[in-house]
């Protein structure tokens, strides 16, 4: 009796190896000469991070030019608040200033107020899917500005414009 219902669970699973068309798979597409394809953008300033970088000041590869323009305050109006947003460390490969977050649509310039120091850091603001509530990515050239504690979730106030 056990042989047979072992025969049984056999053949059936045999005919889970069926595949329509005989097992034929679909051809591969090459793209056609005029048709539009994505380029790869360098992530941050279009600087590349070195492999071995191993301190926060390997990885952070922007000039203190660029720093002190990001951490210059804007003249005052023109921005709209977007509202406080916890601020997790992105990734430290990519450079630049930007924060990925669910609180804008498009991508755009803004800034970054982190309340704890006072100190705010001029950025790309760069959408990310998710609800408004939820948390946001920010790159360490910005928390270094902010003078944020890595190792922690500060919250943020974010703006639009400026």
């Amino acid at each position: 009796m056990n042989r047979l219902i072992f025969l049984a669970a056999l053949i059936a699973l045999s005919a889970c190896a069926q595949t329509p068309n005989g097992g034929a798979r679909p051809e591969a597409v090459s793209p056609r000469s005029d048709q539009m394809r994505p380029l790869s953008r360098p992530a941050g300033l279009g600087r590349v991070v070195p492999e071995a970088a191993k301190t926060v000041e390997e990885f952070d590869v922007t000039t203190p030019q660029e720093r002190a323009a990001a951490a210059a305050v804007p003249v005052q109006g023109g921005e709209t608040r977007l509202g406080l947003t916890v601020a997790s460390l992105g990734d430290p490969s990519q450079a630049g200033f930007w924060i990925k977050t669910p609180l804008v649509s498009a991508p755009g310039k803004g800034r970054v107020v982190y309340p704890g120091t006072g100190k705010s850091v001029q950025l790309d603001l760069i959408p990310i899917e998710g609800a408004g509530s939820a948390g946001s990515r920010l790159s360490l050239a910005a928390f270094r500005i902010i003078d944020a504690p890595l190792t922690e979730l500060p919250e943020v106030e974010v703006f639009l414009g400026g």
